[in-house]
Order: C-alpha cells, then sequence, then structure tokens
C-alpha cells in the first residue's frame, strides 16, 4: 500500500459533513449509495486541483509519540494474531511486526493523522471539500512523523444584489395545439395494426410488413442485417427516408432492393455511418385503425367516467408538467444570472463529482431503454467527461450561491421533511427505515439529502419573487 493509498482512503477533512460538502448532488438524493461504476467503466479523472482555492497543510508528529503508538498498536496485533507454528498471544514481537508490517503502518497513520488534520484545517479557517492529496509522507517506528496534504476549499464570495437579479418567467399556460397533440398521442397509443385486405399498393401511413437481408458496404467481416415480418410505416418519423421511397407504391409479394445510408447519430451505432444494401420483400400491408375519441374510449382507459373527464384531467395533467417545466427552465436561467453575476473560483474536485454524478444518471437512463454494458464499455468517456463540464461548474457554482442565501435567509429544512425523504427511499429500496437511515448515515448521504433539500426549498423562494 502505497502513502497516496493510506492517506486517500483514511485520512478525513474537517469533519464527515464538510468532507461530503457540496458534493456532486443530483436530484436522485442519492437515495441508494451508488458507487460510480456502471457496466465495468469506471469514471477515472486525474486528481486534478484548483490552484486557486487550494491550501496545503504540514503536520509533523513528534518521534516519541511515533513510537509510543507503534508499540500500543503491535501489541494489539501480538493479543490477536493467528499464525501457524505460535499459541495465540505468544506471537514474537519481531514476527508480529514483519508479518503485518503494511497493516501496522496503516493503523498508525489512522491513529495519528486524522484528528491532527481535522485541527490543522481548522485553524487555517475554510471549508475543505474532496480527499486531501499527500504529496510527502514519512512514517517509520522512532521517527518524527512527516505529512504534507494540499486540499481544496470553497473559498469566501461575496452574493451582495441577488435579490435584484431578474430572469424571464415564461408562461405556464397550455394552448389549445399542445391540448389536442397530446390527446392525438394518446388515440395513437391506443390504435392497432389491422390487415388490409383489398389489392392495393402501399401508401403513406401505411404500415409493411417486410422481411430483409442487407450486406454492410465496404466491411467484409460484418454480420448480414436480417429480419423476418418486421413492420415499417411508410413516410412515418422514424422512418428512413431511402425505405419510404422504395416501399411506397410497392405491393404484397413484391420483392424489392434498397440501398440505405445510415446517419452519423442512428439509434444503433452498428449501423450509424454505415451503408447497407438490401434485399427485401413485401409480406403484407397493414394499417392503423384509430379508436373513437367518445365516451367508451375514456371508460375502457380505466379512470374516467366519461370523455368530458378524461378531457378535464388531460388538461390539468398538462398544466401540472408544463408548470414544472416552466419552474426548472426558470431556476436554470436564475442559476446562469447568478453564475454570471457572481465570479468566484470553484474547487476542481467538486466539478468532477458533478460530472460523475450527471454521467451516473446517463448510465442508468441509457441501461433502462437497453444499453448493454458491452455497449456502455464502447463508450468514449474521457470525450463525455468534457462535454459535460461547463454545464457541470456552471451546477456547483449555483448551489454554493444557493447555500450561501440560504445561510443569509436563514433557511432551513425541517425534519419532518428528510424524514418524508427517507420513507419514500424507504419504499423504493424496500429497506426498513432504520436501518436505511443507520446506512446514509454513515456513508455521508443522509447530509446530502439534508443538502439538496435545502437548495430546492432555497430555489423555490428565489422562483416565488419573480
Amino acid at each position: 500500500m502505497s502513502p497516496n493509498d493510506t492517506l486517500e482512503d483514511n485520512l478525513q477533512p474537517a469533519t464527515a459533513e464538510s468532507a461530503h460538502d457540496h458534493e456532486g448532488h443530483n436530484h436522485d438524493h442519492d437515495h441508494e449509495g451508488h458507487d460510480h461504476d456502471h457496466a465495468g467503466h469506471a469514471h477515472t479523472h486525474g486528481p486534478v486541483l484548483n490552484p486557486e482555492c487550494t491550501r496545503e497543510l504540514l503536520l509533523d508528529v513528534p518521534a516519541d509519540e511515533v513510537a509510543k503508538t507503534y508499540k500500543s498498536i503491535t501489541a494489539n496485533y501480538k493479543k490477536y494474531a493467528r499464525i501457524p507454528g505460535f499459541r495465540p498471544g505468544k506471537v514474537p514481537e519481531s514476527v508480529v511486526r514483519r508479518r503485518f508490517v503494511e497493516e501496522i503502518r496503516k493503523d498508525v497513520i489512522d491513529a495519528l493523522l486524522p484528528e491532527r488534520f481535522n485541527k490543522g484545517v481548522a485553524d487555517l479557517g475554510v471549508r475543505p471539500v474532496g480527499q486531501p492529496q499527500v504529496t510527502e509522507l514519512t512514517v517509520e517506528d522512532g521517527q518524527p512523523l512527516h505529512v504534507k496534504a494540499v486540499f481544496e476549499y470553497v473559498p469566501e464570495f461575496s452574493i451582495d444584489g441577488y435579490k435584484e437579479v431578474k430572469v424571464e418567467k415564461p408562461v405556464a399556460e397550455v394552448t389549445e395545439e399542445e391540448y389536442k397533440a397530446e390527446m392525438q398521442q394518446l388515440l395513437e397509443s391506443r390504435a392497432t395494426i389491422e390487415p388490409v385486405e383489398e389489392d392495393r399498393a402501399l401508401v403513406d401511413g401505411d404500415w409493411a410488413q417486410i422481411s430483409f437481408n442487407g450486406k454492410v458496404a465496404d466491411d467484409a467481416e460484418a454480420e448480414p442485417v436480417a429480419g423476418e415480418n418486421s413492420l415499417v410505416e411508410v413516410g412515418g418519423k422514424e422512418t428512413l427516408e431511402a425505405f419510404t421511397e422504395a416501399l411506397r407504391g410497392a405491393k404484397a409479394g413484391q420483392e424489392l432492393k434498397v440501398e440505405v445510408t445510415y446517419p452519423a447519430d442512428y439509434v444503433d451505432q452498428k449501423l450509424a455511418n454505415k451503408t447497407v444494401a438490401y434485399e427485401l420483400k413485401v409480406v403484407a400491408i397493414k394499417k392503423r385503425i384509430m379508436p373513437e375519441l367518445n365516451d367508451e374510449f375514456a371508460k375502457e382507459l380505466g379512470a374516467y367516467d366519461s370523455l368530458a373527464d378524461l378531457e378535464a384531467k388531460m388538461r390539468e395533467y398538462l398544466e401540472s408538467r408544463k408548470k414544472q417545466g416552466v419552474e426548472f427552465e426558470t431556476k436554470e436561467r436564475l442559476y446562469a444570472a447568478y453564475a454570471d453575476k457572481f465570479s468566484f473560483a470553484v474547487p476542481e474536485s467538486l466539478v468532477q463529482e458533478q460530472i460523475d454524478a450527471r454521467l451516473e444518471r446517463g448510465m442508468r437512463t441509457l441501461a433502462a431503454q437497453g444499453m448493454t454494458p458491452e455497449q456502455m464499455r464502447q463508450l468514449d468517456f474521457a470525450r463525455l467527461r468534457t462535454a459535460q463540464r461547463d454545464s457541470s461548474l456552471l451546477e456547483v457554482k449555483a448551489q454554493l450561491i444557493l447555500d450561501k442565501i440560504a445561510q443569509q435567509e436563514g433557511i432551513t429544512v425541517e425534519d419532518e421533511a428528510v424524514e418524508k425523504e427517507l420513507q419514500m427511499a424507504s419504499l423504493q429500496t424496500r429497506e426498513p427505515v432504520e436501518e436505511l437511515r443507520a446506512r446514509l448515515t454513515q456513508n455521508g448521504a443522509l447530509g446530502r439529502i439534508r443538502e439538496q433539500l435545502l437548495r430546492d426549498k432555497t430555489a423555490n423562494v428565489l422562483l416565488e419573487r419573480l
């Protein structure tokens, strides 16, 4: 175990709460304590610190105290060591020291440094974030212990004039066009696909049932792209134009050839930017049958007494959804305005943690959409991290500003609000509340939940003032 490994794992800044201060939060509140390792990828990023908010701490422990600690810890190992050839408690000290040299060294560091580090940081009068990085470490029995560590901290900054910051708040009213579009989507979701009995050609809006076999151009090793009885909507939004042009006017039983070039952003990355020569057969022609919008349709959905009831509740739902969207958009504008007005250095460790949180959410979404672990491993995480950096920096700045505003205005989060979050998390994880509370308290997540609730509450106060 290297010196860096030892202190990275065991030397904690100021307090448990400070050590997790402003950690990369997300709106999931980290209920399940995810470890940032989806599908075998790790969000690895170098230990880069922002020199504008980095401090250095030197610690020295006298040789006699180091020797005393070594002796105490070695005696404890001797008492419990189980080594073949020796009775319990009778292992010679020299054997114990050789056998457990790294373990004893680590325990000595754990016993001597954390409390001194905490006091040293407190004496500097700053609030540390992230893990300290050890640049020098000397630990030897009978010799002074010496360590040099650098760490990031949240700098002091002013928010004078924050109440004067104003942004435009969009209208939250639902338009008639939006309502009609939502009702149309509802109808389409309940539509059925039925065979066309008459002898006619495919037209836009029809669904072609096809079997196909395709060869990827300029790639002899590529597997054929084949399928049976697939449905393709002629002229559909999700249908590539080459397929629509080939199928339009064709009849059931007809065989066709079509060459398709897939766009770079095609959902199936195995076909992105590829050209495929297809031979396909139209097995059948089908059409979508839309249900009638009436009382019977509303009752079939299960929760409505009539069409009027469905329409009223649909409008309520759309208004609520749009209000939430407007609030989110307005908050984002407000955060951007604050970040533009108040300039201060941001700890890089917080930015990287926020990038981790964003990638976590992204990986969960991709997994829910069916992306396999193997496909996830092929993603360019260096590029993804770079793409997320600017928005993550803005988000961290907004979090720090919200914390400052909450402190200045005396905004607090009631224990009942935290308890409600715990109850919800307990239902999601199927874990008893008290066990969940203990686990989240131990790993620092409970403090982060309270912190995020405070930020949400502060943001809502600011939004109401607009």
